[in-house]
């Protein structure tokens, strides 16, 4: 009978044992799948699409734009602020100009999409863009007193070698969506992972090398993803066109234009087009007026090089929260019902600002810099869900046999938007007399940008509520055209040194 009973005794510790150790290797096995998931992620997306296209996107969003743009940033605020002593008004408008390249990006489109060099459609151009990129930073980097009417024409033409990377790279995002309309979300999604990882690095880095080295020591730098993007241009390997007509050049430029203003004339185009517009061109873009103020002595907390870094780079952090929200929860959701409540929290973000440069904040006993921190990380993910559905709302309004040019035309919209936000944020603080010196009136503007808004979520009845998964354009709009009209779709992969693998 004890035997019996110490045996009773014994099972349910047994029991528990069995229980716990199920439990742990239940929790240990959930771990490593979410470890992997991402890795699976990418992985599908590489047999479904071609991993030389993952590879592509990384790339160019991921070190060029992403890092690139992490590090030119702050330098380039630094840049205006130390080394050409500009007025917060004026670098606002200055930003804008430098911008410029991105609203002709239908030009790099067309070029792109009817015009091969050498047999090629899309190396030649990254190669271009790529040693425009390194010889603009160079300029900038290694001249001791450069004028600014220089300084901005070097400014420019980096960015331009930029856009003419991301239309390339962006033709082959919107071939893809025509093809596999049901992966569009994840496709932008790869696209905002890289850059907002990009980004988060190069944020991250941008305030010590700026104290380090100097805003022109930081262009030197830059030089380094513009070269990676010439290494794209000599690795990639497409299709070569044979025996084309380069006389036909005008008539193709003549029947893309064609395809493209009867695609804009279409209701479920230039409705959403018109929407995103006016979505980010009444954001009053005020950025320069809050950078000079961050950093000033009196006025502002005084915000040092590397302190200013790590703020974006929090901002990027939320930025890349932003991403993954919208892939987990809110990539099937129709677009309309996403814009709505992202416009609404986009507008009340942005009276964070308002706190801290009436140093609400202080009275509330919260330090600038944790307020600042938290401020940038909220707007920039709200900034990106908000940004996510335009693109991948682009990406379906794109007929086939121009998809390259047509994106590049509804993002010269967008960017359209971003100057107008720019130049009239800058006419703001001109009027209000925020200058390098005086930020009384900041608050004025900050305000004016958060009502402004607000503006937006009347109009989204411009935006389909159509399935996020569906098509959007007719079936004859997505139908290739034929290799006499427009340029044949082509196969372009990236060369490897390991092709025997595959």
């Amino acid at each position: 009978m004890e035997e019996q009973e110490e045996q009773e005794t014994k099972q349910p510790r047994h029991h528990d044992s069995a229980g716990h150790h199920t439990r742990r290797n239940n929790l240990r096995k959930g771990f490593v799948e979410m470890m992997l998931r991402p890795i699976q992620w990418l992985k599908m997306l590489g047999e479904e699409l071609h991993w030389s296209f993952v590879l592509g996107v990384v790339i160019v969003y991921g070190i060029s734009q992403g890092f690139g743009v992490g590090l030119s940033r702050v330098s380039t605020q630094y840049y205006m602020k130390d080394v050409q002593k500009v007025q917060p008004s004026q670098a606002q408008v200055l930003i804008g100009v430098i911008h410029f390249p991105w609203i002709v990006k239908p030009l790099w489109g067309l070029l792109t999409d009817v015009v091969p060099i050498f047999g090629y459609r899309r190396r030649p151009y990254f190669i271009f863009a790529g040693v425009l990129g390194v010889i603009s930073m160079l300029v900038l980097s290694l001249h001791k007193s450069l004028h600014l009417a220089f300084a901005l024409l070097s400014l420019v033409a980096g960015s331009a070698g930029i856009a003419i990377a991301d239309v390339a790279i962006d033709a082959c995002v919107t071939q893809h969506t025509i093809s596999h309309p049901s992966l569009a979300g994840d496709m932008q999604s790869l696209c905002g992972l890289s850059s907002s990882i990009g980004a988060l690095i190069g944020f991250s880095l941008s305030g010590f090398f700026v104290h380090l080295a100097g805003a022109k020591g930081v262009f030197g730098l830059l030089s380094i993803p513009a070269s990676l993007v010439v290494l794209v241009g000599i690795l990639l390997k497409e299709s070569h066109v044979r025996n084309f007509a380069y006389k036909r050049v005008k008539e193709k430029f003549v029947d893309a234009s064609k395809t493209m203003w009867t695609t804009l004339k279409c209701q479920d185009v230039w409705r959403p087009c018109l929407y995103m517009y006016l979505s980010l061109a009444l954001g009053l873009h005020i950025h320069e007026g809050m950078f000079y103020w961050y950093t000033d002595a009196k006025e502002g907390p005084s915000f040092s090089q590397e302190v200013v870094g790590s703020i974006f780079s929090v901002g990027a952090v939320g930025s890349l929260f932003g991403v993954l929200l919208y892939q987990n929860f809110l990539k099937n959701h129709p677009f309309r019902d996403v814009l709505f409540w992202a416009q609404l929290l986009y507008g009340m973000s942005g009276l964070l600002d308002l706190v801290l440069v009436l140093r609400i904040n202080l009275k509330l006993g919260m330090p600038d810099y944790v307020f600042v921190v938290i401020d940038e990380a909220v707007s920039r993910l709200i900034g990106r869900i908000k940004w996510m559905p335009f693109l991948v709302l682009s990406s379906k309004l794109c007929p086939a046999g121009i998809e390259g040019t047509f994106f590049a035309l509804i993002m010269s919209i967008d960017h359209i938007g971003l100057l107008s936000s720019a130049w009239s944020g800058g006419l703001v603080l001109h009027i209000l007399n925020v200058t390098r010196t005086q930020f009384d009136n900041l608050w004025i503007a900050i305000l004016i940008r958060s009502l402004l808004r607000l503006i937006p979520i009347g109009f989204l009845f411009l935006v389909p509520r159509s399935d996020p998964k569906l098509s959007i354009l007719s079936s004859e709009m997505l139908r290739t055209k034929k290799s006499n009209d427009i340029l044949d779709q082509e196969n372009i992969e990236m060369a490897s040194l390991v092709n025997s693998i595959d």
